[in-house]
């Protein structure tokens, strides 16, 4: 969601610099209209470099690299997580018992308790713990990639607003300058 605003935050900041060139190209008639010196000027003076269009009428916009790594990396593990997660899946019992065996071949067998049953329940823990942890570790990236975007959107409205600003002031001006024609 935040990509999509991005991207609208920054169509609408272009379409904001594009009125802008569209009044100062009407500001130029309007003096070559009020009088002749006004139009002697114009025809001297440089004329405003024309934008491009835009490709396919949709800028490119793209989030930052934080975001975007945060957002791979939590697909990533979405399918990991989906695959051991206990709501997600179908419990087959007949494979607890081989679940258990790896687990405890797996680790050291000096950490855990010698009752296997203590065991196997001691490693579960330290699984689960391992899964929260790895879960808290994307939702960690997922908050500082949505602060930096947000950050990025906060500085482009900041921006935004000063140039709708001027454009608002700009755009009463010439009105004026139109009606006393």
């Amino acid at each position: 969601e935040l990509v999509r605003q991005g991207e609208a935050l920054k169509r609408t900041e272009q379409m904001v610099d594009k009125m802008d060139q569209d009044l100062k190209t009407s500001q130029r008639h309007i003096n070559s209209i009020k009088s002749v010196w006004g139009g002697l000027v114009n025809y001297f003076k440089a004329k405003p470099p024309e934008s491009k269009p835009e490709q396919n009428g949709t800028p490119e916009y793209y989030a930052n690299s934080r975001l975007k790594e945060a957002m791979m990396s939590s697909k990533e593990q979405e399918s990991k997580y989906q695959e051991s997660h206990p709501n997600l899946r179908k419990l087959d019992n007949s494979g607890l018992l081989f679940y258990t065996e790896y687990l405890v071949s797996s680790v050291q067998r000096d950490s855990y308790p010698k009752n296997q049953h203590l065991r196997a329940y001691h490693q579960k823990i330290d699984n689960n713990l391992d899964e929260m942890s790895s879960g808290l570790s994307r939702l960690k990236n997922l908050a500082l990639g949505l602060q930096t975007e947000i950050d990025e959107q906060d500085d482009m409205l900041d921006r935004l607003t000063k140039k709708v600003e001027t454009l608002d002031v700009n755009i009463k001006s010439t009105d004026k300058k139109v009606r006393q024609l």
